[in-house]
């Protein structure tokens, strides 16, 4: 693709940048397999690009040319920005939705290309992962996704250490089925418990079964392998597209929060038994009406129950204030914003769990 981008457009260079899986820096993707010089996402002219979702011009005038930075995402799921360097002869108003076309057709070219490289995983690393967060990143359906009913966004922290909180997501013509779990324990063990989990509730959802009998054979599978010595708490949620009718069950879940008008609250599910605590437990949908406009929340113990150094926990008042000071933000970003607020808040020495955050704006359908 850059022997034809710099063949039909007279480019002076071609790159792509990776988001790492902090998404907080931007990796120059080289010919071998190491990555080189990161660019910063925050305050630098490919991270206006990657977090606006926008192409951004950047103009040097002096040296006679332009640099068009273009997001690399797929289905709203955000990989990095292509950069591309052109003589001012040679850019015209056409030329940032023609790359940009490009850049598009590049992200499916990335997603089919990682089944058969490790270039573009090692692209994203800043460092190197945890074999529990390799285990868990490649467990997730993505960061970000979006349809004309619901766009999603998701972040794990930290991003190369993670133990046992997960997401899943997937869709089809009618309905969304959203998972968030949060993890026990620590390390490898949390990482078998959380794949397991995951893929009995994978394996029950592509079988059609209801969400409760989905939750029914996911607790069977733990237990069965546990015999109720780890146990899962897990949230499940069944949306249809056409309406918004919510089905829901909270197995010991992460915390659920609405922002609707501008207020924001906790959601109170009716609490039932964590995943694989007992054998042959039956789980019961709760029902609720998700409206156009609104924004969900899904909060793992990793974010509300950490404490600063004075001892204090991150309360409901300020994850209340974070979910309000974020709220123009898309969701893709929100995760971010909000888990970097709490390590502002976070004491040295309590790392002692991951966080997660998992933000979903409703659209509806006309």
């Amino acid at each position: 693709m850059r022997k034809a981008i710099t063949e039909n457009f007279a480019a002076i260079s071609v790159d792509l940048l990776m988001a790492d899986y902090a998404m907080t820096i931007l990796q120059p993707l080289q010919a071998i397999s190491y990555t080189s010089g990161p660019i910063p996402v925050n305050g630098s002219p490919p991270g206006r690009a990657f977090s606006s979702q926008q192409p951004y011009v950047e103009t040097d005038a002096h040296a006679g040319h332009v640099t068009v930075h273009l997001p690399v995402s797929v289905r709203g799921d955000r990989l990095g920005v292509l950069a591309v360097r052109l003589r001012l002869e040679h850019f015209s108003s056409e030329s940032p939705q023609e790359l940009q076309d490009i850049a598009e057709i590049l992200g499916h070219a990335i997603v089919v290309a990682e089944r058969d490289t490790d270039l573009y995983l090692q692209a994203r690393r800043a460092s190197r992962l945890t074999l529990a967060a390799e285990m868990q990143w490649q467990l997730l359906p993505g960061r970000s996704c979006a349809r004309p009913e619901y766009e999603i966004g998701a972040q794990l922290e930290p991003a190369y250490g993670i133990f046992g909180d997960n997401f899943d997501w997937s869709s089809t013509a009618d309905h969304l089925t959203l998972t968030v779990t949060n993890g026990m324990g620590a390390g490898i063990e949390a990482a078998l418990l959380t794949n397991l989990a995951v893929n009995a509730l994978r394996n029950a959802r592509r079988g059609g079964l209801s969400l409760a009998d989905q939750a029914y054979l996911a607790d069977q599978a733990i237990y069965g392998h546990y015999r109720g010595r780890a146990h899962l708490s897990t949230l499940l949620l069944r949306f249809d597209l056409a309406t918004g009718e919510t089905q829901i069950i909270d197995a010991g879940s992460p915390k659920m929060w609405l922002l609707r008008q501008g207020k924001p609250e906790e959601i109170e599910c009716e609490a039932q038994l964590p995943l694989g605590m007992f054998e042959d437990t039956h789980y019961t949908t709760q029902h609720f009406r998700t409206q156009p406009g609104d924004r969900l929340l899904f909060i793992s113990d990793g974010v509300y129950d950490v404490a600063s150094a004075a001892g204090e926990r991150y309360s409901e008042k300020a994850l209340a204030r974070a979910i309000l000071g974020t709220r123009l933000l898309p969701p893709s970003q929100v995760p971010r914003a909000i888990l970097q607020e709490l390590v502002g808040h976070r004491a040295p020495a309590d790392a002692s769990d991951d966080a997660m955050v998992v933000c979903l704006d409703w659209h509806g359908r006309p």
